[in-house]
């Protein structure tokens, strides 16, 4: 399944169909990925280390973190991760992902620091932050390394945060 996301999207990248919002064709890669993954959890629980390795575990953050038109999924997917975290089966940069995700698709500041948008420059720029002074720290306690530097906490292009906002009414 991840295999085909990351086919898929360099296709829709090497197209241009990508930088025209969510691709009819990601998203139904998306939806598919996801609905497969919820049996996955029904049947054995989120898929850790002990069940398929770090592969495995790698793989089904990514489908989680790509299922971006269910919402709700996402926030199960976090409540198992961090326990599972909390159990030492998954790394922790995969809740610090799936968490910003989150976050940043709900309009609010991220944690960590992983998420980012275009800003008017052309250039991507880390979401906004709670606490930016104290992000390194947070991203250290999880497993992350230190952010860059970007430029005080950019807003994204106003055309991006428009379209944005409005893909999010959908959902």
């Amino acid at each position: 399944m991840r295999s085909e996301d990351r086919r898929v999207r360099e296709e829709l990248v090497q197209s241009g169909e990508l930088s025209e919002g969510y691709a009819p064709r990601m998203e139904a890669i998306h939806r598919r990925n996801a609905s497969r993954l919820k049996q996955v959890i029904a049947e054995h629980g989120w898929p850790d280390r002990d069940l398929v390795g770090d592969d495995g575990t790698l793989a089904a953050w990514f489908i989680a973190q790509h299922a971006i038109g269910d919402p709700e999924f996402q926030r199960q997917a976090l409540r198992l991760v961090q326990a599972k975290v909390e159990q030492g089966k998954t790394p922790s940069a995969q809740e610090a992902y799936l968490f910003d995700r989150i976050a940043m698709y709900e309009g609010r500041p991220q944690r960590y620091g992983t998420q980012s948008l275009p800003s008017p420059d052309g250039k991507y720029r880390r979401w906004n932050t709670e606490d930016p002074e104290r992000l390194n720290d947070r991203r250290a306690a999880m497993g992350l390394p230190p952010a860059e530097e970007d430029p005080a906490e950019t807003e994204p292009a106003p055309e991006t945060l428009a379209e944005y906002r409005k893909w999010l009414r959908n959902y």
